[in-house]
């Protein structure tokens, strides 16, 4: 069968799948008070008044969650209720995405997270270690799990072809006291372990292994994407006056749209795109836990 598939009905994912066997109440609730003390942890993470606290409660974090996912079945738990990260399932189901970032008082930021595969009763996961200060090229570098260009991924779009299906990226890269970034990643899986970096992107004179945009902190970003037309649509950054050309951490919308479409296996530039019946959000499904922890504030959590 020639072709691609992009529409797809997704796997239903609910912790009614726990039923099916004798032992999963007690998984549940063991998952459940795993689920309360990441969500605790999770705000001393972010809400930590100095870095090394911050840390502290980061190292916590990631033990904390290894034993939960250590759990039988650990897969089909949502962790709904830890706001501190963003958890994405891909839409067949086959691994889910955990990413969260830590902040320094410096402004610079550090990813943490893991792939979580759908593998039933065995875990098998796959930890990021954040390589980005070391990822010179990122455009033009293919990594592993263990040099991960980090970012806190809010959709995942799977692209079936008929050679090596892949799945495309979209997540929020805080990047420095100035400068955010957003990044448009592909993983593969090759002799089942994760690969990111595809060369998938053409145009504006190249082909690309991922797409990364940098821009102002004072502003957003809108990168999302459209499944109707198989477009991942994004907004043009220009710098506030032509004398700051390179000088992306200045960079700002002008009202304008391009994006990358779908065609034959890869993603085609194209620009100035008609978006003006296509409302959405500047940063997709993504939260900010920065947001979170304000609203945590003023509501009396810690």
């Amino acid at each position: 069968m020639r072709g691609f598939i992009f529409a797809f009905a997704f796997l239903i994912l609910c912790t009614t799948a726990f039923a099916q066997h004798s032992d999963d109440s007690g998984n549940i609730n063991k998952l459940m008070l795993y689920q309360d003390s990441l969500t605790e942890i999770g705000k001393k993470m972010i809400n930590g008044e100095s870095g090394p606290e911050r840390m502290n409660a980061n190292a916590e974090f990631i033990k904390t969650l290894v034993k939960a996912l250590k759990i039988t079945h650990s897969f089909n738990f949502p962790f709904d209720s830890v706001k501190s990260v963003t958890i994405r399932n891909s839409p067949d189901n086959r691994f889910r995405f955990i990413t969260w970032h830590l902040d320094f008082d410096d402004g610079s930021y550090r990813y943490y997270g893991t792939i979580q595969m759908n593998t039933g009763d065995k875990l098998l996961m796959y930890p990021l270690s954040d390589y980005s200060p070391f990822i010179k090229n990122p455009e033009d570098t293919v990594t592993d799990n263990m040099k991960w260009y980090g970012a806190q991924y809010y959709k995942i779009i799977p692209v079936y072809t008929e050679q090596n299906p892949y799945y495309v990226l979209l997540g929020w890269k805080g990047y420095t006291v100035k400068a955010n970034k957003k990044v448009i990643e592909v993983i593969t899986f090759k002799n089942n372990h994760p690969v990111f970096g595809h060369a998938v992107f053409d145009g504006n004179g190249k082909v690309r292994k991922r797409v990364v945009f940098e821009y102002t902190r004072q502003t957003s970003m809108l990168l999302n994407y459209d499944d109707n037309q198989h477009l991942i649509v994004f907004d043009h950054l220009v710098p506030p006056d032509k004398k700051m050309k390179g000088q992306f951490d200045t960079y700002g919308p002008d009202l304008s749209y391009d994006g990358y479409r779908f065609k034959n296996g890869r993603w085609e530039y194209v620009d100035n795109l008609d978006m003006r019946n296509k409302a959405g959000s500047h940063d997709g499904d993504f939260i900010d836990p920065k947001k979170q922890a304000a609203i945590d504030k003023a509501t009396g959590g810690n």
